[in-house]
Parts: C-alpha cells; sequence; structure tokens
C-alpha cells in the first residue's frame, strides 16, 4: 500500500492544483490511487468550479472525496491563512471502496437519511448477517454543518453498520448555507453529507482526542429529561457546580469561564473514573431559578457525569497519550480532523496537532482540516464532536 500527501499555497488554482498532483503522482510513482481526498480554502472552488473532477482527473483517481475548509492540514503543518489546497492519496490494493451522497428530508414519520449504501448479505434469502467485518471496515464523511443531520445519519449507520466507526468531519468556513462545497468524485455537492466505505485493506485505527480534564467529583444524574440535566444527586446542578466552584483553584476558575464541559461516563462498571471515560459533551445554557443545565448530549437517570475543563496543557498530554498507547511507534498515513477551535485558538504554537502526530507516528502522508465539528467513535459508538481531534491512522 502507497499513500502521498501534497499541498500548494499558489493563489492561482490551475496552478496550484498542477503543482499539487505532480506532486502526489511522484509520489505514487504514477500508479492511479484508489482513495484520494481533497481538502481547499473556498477561494479555489470560486476560481475552479470543477475542482474536484480536475483533482480526480489528473491523478486518474479512482474514488475522491473532499470539502472546503477554513484551515488546511497537510503533513506537518496546519494552514490557518488561505489559500492552500491538499491532496491525500492512496493505493490500497485488496480493499473495497464505494462512495455515497447522503441527502435529508423532511417525512411525517420524521427525518429521512437517503443514500447510505445497502450492506451485503451472506445468504440468499437476505435474512444473514450484513456482508462485512466491523474489525476491517470503516466509514470516512465529510459534511456540510448547515444541511446535514448528523444525529439522523449517525443513527441510520448505526443500524447499518453496527460497530463500524464513522470518521471524518463537517466543511467549515461558510457563514452561511450554500456557501461550503463537498465534493464526489467528480461532482460538487451543495448539502448533506459525502463519504466512502472502505472494507478490507489497510488496518485503520481511530483515535478521538478530546483534551478535558475533570474537575470536582463525579456525580450521578438522578432526574434528566433528553438533553437536559435536572438534578444531580437529588440536587440541582448548578448548586452542585457552585459547590465544585468555591474550592477551585484561580487557574481552573479561568478555564471554567472560557467554557465549561460535562462529561458523561461511558460505562459504571468503574469505582473510580478518570480523564478518557467521559464523552465530553458542551454546556449549552442553564436556568437560574430551577438549575439545571442543557448539555451537548442525550442524559438519562443513572448515569454518571462529571464537569470538565479544557487547557491547552491537557490536550497536547491526551493526544500523546492517546497516539502513543492506541497507535504504536510508527503508522504508513493519517487523515486528522481538527476542531476549529484548536490551533493557535488553543496552543501557543502553530501546527500543534499535525506535528504531534508526525512526531509520535511518522513521519508518514497526513493531510484533514479544521471542521465544524468531528466524527469519531468513544466507547465503540460513534458521535458527533466539538473541541475535538479525531484521527484515521493507516497501517
Amino acid at each position: 500500500m502507497t499513500y502521498a500527501a501534497a499541498c500548494s499555497q499558489r493563489e492561482d488554482s490551475a496552478e496550484a492544483v498542477a503543482e499539487v498532483c505532480a506532486e502526489v503522482r511522484e509520489r505514487l510513482g504514477g500508479a492511479a490511487p484508489d482513495l484520494v481526498f481533497l481538502f481547499t480554502s473556498r477561494v479555489h472552488t470560486r476560481q475552479l468550479p470543477r475542482l474536484g473532477a480536475t483533482v480526480s482527473e489528473g491523478l486518474a483517481a479512482k474514488h475522491l472525496l473532499g470539502c472546503t475548509a477554513e484551515t488546511v492540514i497537510c503533513n506537518a503543518r496546519e494552514y490557518e491563512a488561505p489559500p492552500v489546497i491538499a491532496v491525500w492519496a492512496a493505493v490500497l490494493p485488496g480493499a473495497e471502496i464505494e462512495t455515497f451522497e447522503l441527502q435529508f428530508e423532511s417525512t411525517p414519520d420524521g427525518l429521512l437519511c437517503g443514500g447510505i449504501p445497502e450492506p451485503e448479505r451472506f445468504d440468499a434469502t437476505g435474512l444473514g448477517a450484513a456482508g462485512f467485518d466491523p474489525a476491517t471496515t470503516r466509514v470516512f464523511l465529510l459534511g456540510d454543518p448547515f444541511t446535514c443531520a448528523v444525529d439522523t445519519m449517525i443513527e441510520r449507520f448505526g443500524e447499518e453498520y453496527p460497530g463500524v466507526p464513522i470518521i471524518g468531519g463537517m466543511a467549515s468556513g461558510a457563514r452561511q448555507p450554500g456557501d461550503n462545497r463537498l465534493f464526489r468524485n467528480g461532482d460538487r455537492v451543495l448539502e448533506g453529507a459525502v463519504g466512502a466505505v472502505v472494507r478490507g485493506g489497510p488496518r485503520v485505527r481511530s483515535i478521538v482526542s478530546q483534551g478535558c480534564r475533570p474537575i470536582g467529583e463525579p456525580l450521578v444524574v438522578t432526574k434528566a429529561q433528553r438533553n437536559i440535566v435536572l438534578e444531580l444527586g437529588g440536587r440541582p446542578p448548578l448548586v452542585r457546580f457552585q459547590e465544585i466552584y468555591g474550592v477551585l483553584s484561580e487557574r481552573d476558575r479561568e478555564l471554567v469561564h472560557q467554557g465549561l464541559h460535562v462529561g458523561v461516563a461511558m460505562t459504571e462498571l468503574r469505582e473510580r473514573f478518570g480523564r478518557g471515560d467521559f464523552l465530553i459533551s458542551n454546556v449549552l445554557g442553564a436556568d437560574k431559578e430551577s438549575g439545571a443545565l442543557a448539555i451537548g448530549n442525550l442524559v438519562r437517570p443513572g448515569q454518571t457525569v462529571q464537569f470538565h475543563v479544557r487547557d491547552h496543557e491537557t490536550a497536547d498530554e491526551d493526544l500523546r497519550d492517546l497516539l502513543e498507547e492506541l497507535a504504536g511507534p510508527q503508522s504508513d498515513a493519517a487523515l486528522l480532523f481538527s476542531c476549529n477551535g484548536r490551533g493557535t485558538r488553543l496552543f501557543p504554537a502553530p501546527d500543534h496537532d499535525a506535528t504531534t502526530i508526525q512526531e509520535t507516528c511518522g513521519p508518514m502522508p497526513l493531510a484533514g482540516l479544521f471542521a465544524q465539528g468531528e466524527l469519531g467513535p468513544i466507547g465503540g459508538r460513534n458521535y458527533i464532536h466539538g473541541f475535538t481531534a479525531s484521527v484515521a491512522l493507516f497501517g
């Protein structure tokens, strides 16, 4: 298996595409890639409307996915200032790849997600097990944050492809619907999502670094309604939080004012909880009269939660620990979907996530984007995240 990643900062779109394609072709030894990812500043989609088709034709790519990005990542750099275009390409003998496009439609029965590839079936009756191995199947997905109904999509994939990780992110940089661009092979897509199911081929390990650490003590949810936490240990959540806030250090109080998070324990079968045991959710709002908290994920009575804060030191340590624990010393290639709240908005120096992956698992071809929501599995289930780094490592 062979991988390559290259980028260009040329302002002229045609020149940038020619430069990137030439470098990728050279690094692949002239082989036609089975799978290509394209990440680009929006300026190139305005100059070159057929951008995806041009890259696909220039590489003779069998399958291509891509999207516009506020920040484009390539190899060890995170290009936070446009223009830039990056291409990641892979020759994957033995892999079965199927690309798809998702569209969403409101119906009397609820929101319909159409376009998910039908899993193959083992037996002639069509009633056998799904024809894929969750250990060797991956779904890669790029969506438009304005028009992709992420929760519905994740639920449908869970039904059709149980146990299969979804790795990817939402296009970024647009301020209003219709300004993002998605690419599938030679097509330009304005809404919904595009993706690929990859069966067999390389081993792909997924890592989701949430970069938070807990404060206070774990608390049991005693009353909740969907994503509203009404009681923690029989008392209003705001009362519980005020007790914790009163004994925090000045540094942690500063971090609380920058953003408070709630971690929902992924299992109750632990005597003690630590970092990595929680699905991190943003606090969306609070009601001062009732003391209730609204968070970014569903929660139910009986679950354990704990308040969290985020800083660059914790985010750095969390990413390095996960890479060393799960990835091993060397990978062949990587795709990186970092939150657009990371980069120099979180870390004191640029290129943090890309260089950390290269230092820990590289050197290797790497590409990606700063996303407006990152997709990746936690505790065996797929979620849409914020402030995370979701990584696919190819071995």
